[in-house]
């Protein structure tokens, strides 16, 4: 019963279906999520101590966790298991939960003994009341972070099976968990309990992926033997990565900071702007980054050059093909989209208009964005983590220094301008060296599909526009009702406009996507009547 769950997936396209298809109901749920919070606190003081109390432990957890895992686990778990020796791979992943975990309960204790200079470091433009509440908060959410750390683990050892459904579901049980402890929580500890819902969330998150490895064979032996040879790679690989992680990071961090000394609402409303921007990039950028990596780290295993770069090839076109008409939608569409996402009860129309303004310039870099993953995961598998760390810290300097330079003037729209900025450098600087080593990226075929893209994408433009103008005319935009349906109408005729027409041009990426569907229904129906059947 229910082996779909189970499904190892063998393409990239079918990988990144499902990744993407969890990632969607994710944000769906995500979305949920900020529009209970916009409701609930608007733009104000309590969701910027939430927001701000976030950054100390989220850079802990992407430093430390994120950072050794990313570019190594996955190569070296799948040569040791793929190896015949899977012993050593069980053995290799206990080792690193141990070192993981250790490091991360000693990083919390000192953190939390530090939690108050570090809330003043970290927000600056915020008065005493709010220092200290971010630092009730940062206390709390640090138990999270080691939850977190374990689940990393375990997720990647589903990554390097190819089993990403309930990989992919495990940020659908974390959301859960934060809508839980707003909805519940608060009323019973108050606003701390929002920082309780992390926790809760984070749990459910180490649970269902630790279900799922012991199902693929995991046990749990107290192992700490960090002289071995895969070890040993691991941290020679790590050590950039984690740089890379905290250029990345420092970006957004420094962001944040600048946010805390705009007008109260402004770090809300950046993070606001940054996680509906985040569904489209996270539903194909991310999805087809994850799903690539495995097959990425296959290819260079048996030095198959060749193969390498037509997966590399095939993948970028494949995400270019869908995040063009996402980026025209959200370009378009942004204030529809905020306002149906968190333009609830306290947060007002002035706060809509700041989100979406500030979403613009995300959505203006949806596909560098999405690249830098996809590229930064092709290094990875050339056991390469230097490369991302130089284009990473290249990328964060000129953005910061453009949020220094834009914020006075534009306020929170110029911190996104300046994330944007920086997104383009990161994707530039990681696109010509790998180029140099590879000899090609197959940039005939990619320019061949961008034409193709982009006559699809300027019809489905005018028709989105076209709708939108008509609604106009006849829906008042008063209600939530008006509004969403105004964007679902103009949004859903717009992206079935784009789609027609590559479909019409024969663009070989709707092909691929549309037999990649059939097959998961297909495979899907056959599982459904052996379940029946048996």
């Amino acid at each position: 019963m229910f082996r779909f769950l189970h499904t190892e997936s063998k393409t990239i396209i079918g990988a990144a279906a499902i990744v993407g298809a969890l990632s969607f109901v994710s944000r769906f749920v995500g979305f949920i999520r900020d529009r209970l919070l916009a409701g609930a606190f608007g733009a104000g003081d309590t969701l910027d101590v939430y927001y701000a109390a976030f950054k100390v432990p989220d850079l802990m957890f992407n430093l430390i966790v994120v950072g050794a895992i990313s570019s190594s686990f996955i190569p070296l778990f799948s040569e040791l298991y793929f190896g015949n020796r899977k012993e050593e791979a069980w053995k290799f992943t206990n080792t690193v939960l141990h070192i993981l975990g250790l490091i991360m309960i000693v990083l919390s204790i000192i953190l939390l003994l530090f939690s108050n200079p570090i809330s003043a470091l970290i927000a600056p433009g915020f008065n005493d009341v709010k220092r200290e509440a971010v630092s009730e908060f940062m206390r709390v959410m640090l138990i999270a972070q080691v939850l977190l750390s374990f689940s990393m683990v375990f997720g990647s050892v589903l990554q390097s099976f190819k089993q990403f459904f309930l990989y992919s579901l495990a940020p659908i049980f974390y959301n859960i968990g934060i809508i839980f402890g707003a909805l519940f929580f608060t009323k019973f500890f108050g606003p701390i309990g929002l920082a309780w819902g992390v926790v809760l969330g984070a749990f459910l998150h180490v649970l269902s992926q630790w279900i799922e490895c012991r199902r693929s064979g995991y046990s749990h032996k107290f192992v700490f033997s960090k002289n071995t040879k895969e070890i040993k790679e691991m941290v020679r690989m790590t050590s950039p990565r984690m740089l890379g992680i905290v250029v990345n990071q420092l970006l957004f961090f420094i962001l944040m900071i600048i946010a805390t000394t705009l007008p109260t609402g402004s770090v809300t409303v950046f993070q606001f702007a940054y996680n509906i921007q985040f569904f489209p990039v996270g539903i194909i950028g991310v999805s087809f980054a994850i799903a690539a990596f495995p097959l990425f780290s296959e290819h260079i295993l048996h030095d198959d050059i060749k193969s390498f770069r037509e997966s590399f090839s095939s993948t970028i076109r494949q995400t270019l093909f869908l995040l063009i008409p996402f980026m025209l939608l959200f370009l378009i569409l942004r204030s529809q989209i905020v306002r149906v996402v968190v333009g609830a009860g306290a947060f007002d129309w002035t706060s809509t208009v700041l989100t979406a303004d500030t979403l613009a310039f995300f959505a203006l870099t949806f596909i560098p964005q999405a690249f830098v993953f996809i590229l930064a995961r092709a290094f990875f598998a050339l056991h390469d983590s230097i490369t991302p760390l130089t284009a990473g810290l290249v990328g964060a300097l000129i953005g910061i220094i453009s949020a220094y330079l834009f914020s006075p003037t534009f306020g929170v729209v110029g911190l996104g301008m300046a994330y944007s900025l920086s997104a383009i450098i990161n994707a530039v600087l990681l696109w010509v060296p790998l180029r140099q080593r590879i000899k090609s990226l197959d940039e005939a075929s990619i320019l061949q599909s961008i034409i193709k893209f982009a006559v699809s994408g300027l019809i489905s433009g005018v028709v989105m526009q076209g709708i939108k103008y008509v609604l106009v005319l006849f829906l008042p935009l008063h209600t939530f009702f008006d509004v969403f349906f105004q964007g679902l109408v103009a949004g859903g005729v717009g992206l079935f406009a784009y789609f027609l027409i590559a479909w019409l041009l024969k663009a070989d990426e709707m092909k691929a996507f549309v037999e990649s569907m059939q097959k998961k229904i297909l495979k899907k129906a056959q599982v459904d009547a052996t379940q029946t059947l048996g």
